[in-house]
């Protein structure tokens, strides 16, 4: 028996597995099976037609692209403001260190009403952009908008205890060693940066997905223009259409867990092709 055996904090590996499984179980897996279990009582015939319904494929294609839009948006600005945060001192750093925390914090309708008054052709952002032709409140934009507010937080947290763990000794070795900015970072700080960038991206994605209080107010909710998939399942609950909002349900489901799953891919190969480097 070894002379110093470690002290384990968590009560036994059977135990916590056990408590693991129970709690994931209620929480997670129970419920979705009782999503899919529910949309089973349609027949395949009848699940197509619910999920591919004109209607439906605009509602994809809205909550879809502007989702994937607002991540993509979020991972350059988020990563700029990170970097400002963690590499640069200035007055009021605390206090826009904790605005970047407003979306977890405000409740999403508070969020979507206070967006609509900004970006209303009346409203202090809005009357600046209508006189350019440019409209944001009751149109796609408006929805990029809030996507793209409540997913910039996701961003910036994950990555700035990579940024703050990340040495600046690296950055002065290749300065000299007569690399030149663009080169330290494309070859020294973005290789360290991309596992945690490509988390925060599938963070602000799967969170813009299943959005609804910040989008319904700023969007209009106009069928086959700006109607998300959400909003769509919501209708259809009130109609006391069950099977349909649980078929409607199932293909987000699904399609989330696929694009999270080639998204953890790849930030699996980003990993293992940054470590075969070094």
């Amino acid at each position: 028996m070894p002379a110093h055996t470690p002290r384990r904090i968590l009560p036994g590996f059977n135990l916590s597995l056990g408590f693991t499984l129970v709690y994931l179980s209620l929480i997670v897996l129970i419920p979705l099976s009782a999503t899919f279990l529910k949309s089973a009582d349609l027949s395949l015939a009848e699940f197509w037609a619910l999920v591919t319904s004109p209607r439906v494929l605009a509602s994809y294609r809205i909550t879809f692209g502007a989702s994937l839009a607002a991540a993509t948006l979020n991972a350059g600005f988020g990563l700029v403001v990170a970097w400002v945060l963690v590499r640069y001192s200035f007055p009021g750093k605390r206090l826009v260190d904790a605005i970047v925390d407003l979306p977890f914090a405000l409740p999403t309708a508070v969020a979507g009403i206070a967006l609509a008054s900004l970006y209303a052709s009346n409203g202090w952002i809005g009357r600046l952009l209508a006189p350019l032709g440019i409209k944001v409140a009751y149109t796609e934009l408006g929805v990029l908008v809030a996507l793209t507010f409540i997913g910039l937080p996701f961003v910036v947290r994950t990555l700035q205890p990579v940024l703050e763990e990340l040495e600046p000794e690296l950055e002065e070795a290749a300065d000299t060693l007569g690399a030149t900015r663009w080169q330290t970072l494309r070859r020294v700080v973005f290789p360290e940066l991309l596992p945690a960038l490509i988390t925060g991206f599938a963070l602000s994605f799967a969170r813009a997905l299943g959005e609804y209080g910040s989008v319904v107010f700023i969007s209009g909710n106009m069928p086959m223009r700006t109607e998300i998939t959400p909003l769509l399942i919501i209708a259809k609950l009130e109609q006391f259409d069950y099977r349909g909002a649980t078929a409607l349900a199932v293909v987000m489901l699904v399609a989330s867990f696929l694009l999270l799953l080639l998204i953890n891919t790849l930030q699996r190969w980003s990993n293992w092709r940054h470590r075969a480097a070094a």
